[in-house]
């Protein structure tokens, strides 16, 4: 099917905080394939994770916005709305509700080199083009994976992606440019109680348009896994 509506970037994450690295490999990805727009989904939690050490989901997306800030990015939690557990399945979910946008799957090197123990990673291969922005130290094993081997028979590089009169998949673009080492890991470890200073009203999910309650928690049934 012919989609004509805007070129929408996913990148998801638990964003536990968000940090300049997102928004740097963001900004890269929406120049580099001519993105209209991206949108970052922010997981409401995951189930099978443990609790420790993540936020509130009102405090991760009140971070996201804040570093999404004058940039053609919205951030959402739409995932708690569609009720859906894994990737491949918020993908269709997400096609069937706007079946004019185009979208393109954006990860780093680092999911990549597992994205093989998806559930469904072929089938998620075949809903969207994957754009894959280079991470410190996962080259190597990013180049290694099952995934990358099965994908590379579709390679793309990032001009014929953007001159495509039809949207098709599988799509493989890897994009590289100077990699960004910063982390959440790193930010929490220098400061576990970041989230302390994200209060304020509840923040308005840039593409569902609800309210994000501050007490909203981060594990729900019904959320992205992998």
């Amino acid at each position: 099917m012919r989609r004509t509506g805007p070129v929408t970037g996913l990148l998801g994450g638990s964003f536990n905080p968000a940090h300049g690295g997102h928004r740097r490999i963001t900004l890269f990805a929406l120049k580099a394939l001519a993105l209209d727009e991206a949108w970052w989904l922010v997981s409401p939690g995951n189930p099978l994770k443990p609790k420790t050490g993540m936020a509130p989901l009102a405090a991760r997306v009140r971070s996201a916005k804040r570093m999404a800030r004058r940039a053609p990015i919205r951030v959402t939690a739409i995932e708690r709305d569609l009720g859906t557990r894994y990737t491949v399945d918020t993908l269709r979910a997400l096609k069937r509700r706007y079946p004019r946008r185009r979208f393109i799957w954006l990860m780093g090197s680092d999911n990549l080199a597992q994205f093989h123990r998806w559930k469904d990673w072929r089938t998620i291969a075949r809903e969207m083009p994957i754009a894959v922005i280079a991470r410190p130290g996962y080259d190597g094993e990013a180049l290694a994976s099952p995934a990358r081997a099965w994908l590379r028979r579709y390679r793309l590089p990032a001009a014929r992606l953007g001159n495509r009169r039809e949207w098709s998949a599988p799509a493989l673009i890897e994009l590289r440019f100077d990699p960004d080492p910063r982390s959440a890991t790193q930010l929490r470890r220098a400061d576990p109680d970041w989230s302390d200073a994200m209060t304020g009203a509840a923040p308005r999910d840039d593409v569902t348009h609800t309210l994000i309650k501050p007490g909203e928690p981060s594990h729900i049934a019904g959320v992205r896994t992998q």
